[in-house]
Parts: structure tokens; C-alpha cells; sequence
């Protein structure tokens, strides 16, 4: 099986939220899921088609307005003994993570907010 360090960055420009001391931004933690979504969705396309992938990472940028993430740049880190066809197929099949496609706007999310007093 294929050992995917998924990893999240983040860049904070300026004006932008920052973090002090080892606190975490609530807003980082959605690099972290892109990024582990994306590295799932590879590993489990790779093991069906039966290709080695080794060793994967995958790294999430994010970019600020205000405080909300605004962009998200991913960089896939491949084994360089794949081929250039499955490079480009993996690059695409990144894309197709649950996450990916929520944060894309590519498909309606709907939240409801309820308060259960315990």
C-alpha cells in the first residue's frame, strides 16, 4: 500500500488571518481535508489499477480574503517513475475528491445549523 503524507500549507497574505503560538485556525483544517481527500482518492484509483505509487504527498496553499480561504493551490508530489499518461490521469482523478468538488462549487451543499442543549 502507498504511504500518503497528505500535508497543509497555508500562505497568509497581508492583512490576512494569521496564526500565534501553536493555535490552528479553524479555516486551516480545510487544507487538511483537501489534502487528505485527494491523497485517498489517488491511492484508492492507484491500488484498482494496480499501480505502484510508493510514496505520494500532497500539499495545500491557501490564500485569504478576509478570513476565509479564497483559493486553494494543491501540489501533487508523484513518484517519478510513473508515466507521463498516468501522471495526467491522477492529476484528474485529485480533482474528483469529495472535498475538491464541495470547495469547487461543483455540487450544492446544504448546511443546517441546530442546537441540541444537553
Amino acid at each position: 500500500m502507498a504511504s500518503l503524507p497528505a500535508t497543509s500549507t497555508t500562505t497568509t497574505p497581508t492583512g490576512g488571518p494569521t496564526t500565534t503560538g501553536t493555535s490552528t485556525k479553524a479555516t486551516r483544517l480545510l487544507g487538511a481535508a483537501l489534502a487528505s481527500c485527494i491523497a485517498i482518492t489517488m491511492e484508492m484509483y492507484a491500488d484498482r489499477k494496480e499501480w505502484d505509487l510508493l510514496e505520494v504527498e500532497v500539499s495545500v496553499d491557501m490564500e485569504y480574503e478576509k478570513a476565509v480561504p479564497a483559493k486553494f493551490d494543491v501540489t501533487l508530489r508523484l513518484p517519478k517513475s510513473l508515466t507521463e499518461d498516468q501522471v495526467d490521469r491522477l492529476k484528474t482523478i485529485a480533482a474528483r475528491c469529495p472535498v475538491h468538488k464541495a470547495l469547487a462549487h461543483e455540487r450544492d451543499v446544504t448546511i443546517v445549523d441546530r442546537v441540541e442543549l444537553i
